[in-house]
């Protein structure tokens, strides 16, 4: 057992918190500090001026639905990293949704283009060095929806790349879901990694997932949804996949993303960053 790991929490894990108005961005800077995480991950609709309670609800449901997610301005994205640094927090990885790479017309791709710059931006300016954007797209992948995406992953490589930032997807939604797409993108896209969900493949293909995508882990997020007694989380297997990301040679920050079906939140993070620090091996 380890306790002194990278730990970071996705701001996703307080979504309903942050719906209910009882947690911003800089609640969540101080609750981090409190829980003892070593770097900040925030799920870019904290750090979105949309803070209405239904449409925040919407966009954790409907990620590919989340065009409405514009970055809040310069000022207040300043005053963001100016509590962080006061909480002596840097930014890890930023999870952006809502500019995802590919969409059936190019009038689409190109203002979720515009959006992943904003994003880039912000993630300079706040410091973090990571960013993850979806590939989008149907599940199945054809050969012209993988040349767009993996185009568009190249342009938004290079931009970030100036800055210092990787580029991270996600088996999330859409092709990603699938592993053998998930190591087709990352083995033909130079530079960009995986932010690898402990438990979000296509659940017939998830032990195989876990498996397959290890080695191409940049970031993690090991998911739970809630934990019996004893402190094992219910219906979920987290233990092998944070065993194969070690005999990967991970090294990364371990990420959590809670989603607690109980609605309790703050104790699903809290027992999810101890059930890591019982898993990984020094």
């Amino acid at each position: 057992m380890s306790k002194d790991l990278p730990i970071g929490v996705c701001s996703f894990s307080f979504h309903r918190l942050l719906a209910a108005g009882k947690q911003d961005v800089f609640q969540y800077i101080l609750d981090c500090k409190a829980l003892g995480c070593t770097q900040l991950d925030p799920w870019n609709a904290h750090l979105s001026p949309v803070k209405d309670g239904d449409a925040v609800l919407h966009v954790g449901k409907n990620p590919h639905r989340s065009h409405h997610l514009s970055a809040a301005d310069t000022e207040y994205i300043d005053r963001v990293r100016a509590a962080a640094d006061r909480a002596e927090m840097p930014f890890g990885t930023i999870a952006v949704d809502g500019a995802h790479v590919y969409e059936p017309t190019l009038e689409a791709r190109k203002v979720n283009r515009a959006n992943a710059y904003r994003w880039i931006d912000v993630a300079r300016r706040l410091g973090a060095t990571q960013v993850r954007i979806d590939a989008g797209g149907p599940e199945e992948m054809p050969d012209d929806v993988f040349e767009v995406i993996v185009q568009g992953y190249n342009d938004l490589i290079g931009r970030a790349g100036e800055h210092g930032i990787e580029v991270l997807l996600e088996n999330h939604w859409g092709p990603t879901k699938v592993p053998v797409n998930v190591e087709k993108l990352c083995t033909t896209v130079k530079g960009l990694g995986l932010l690898y969900d402990t438990h979000n493949w296509k659940p017939e293909l998830r032990a195989e997932g876990q498996r397959r995508c290890a080695k191409f882990a940049r970031a993690t997020h090991v998911k739970t949804f809630g934990f019996n007694p004893d402190g094992t989380p219910i219906d979920v297997d987290a233990e092998t996949p944070v065993c194969m990301l070690q005999q990967a040679g991970y090294s990364g920050t371990w990420g959590v993303e809670s989603v607690p079906r109980d609605g309790d939140e703050m104790s699903g993070v809290r027992k999810t960053i101890e059930l890591i620090r019982r898993l990984v091996v020094d």
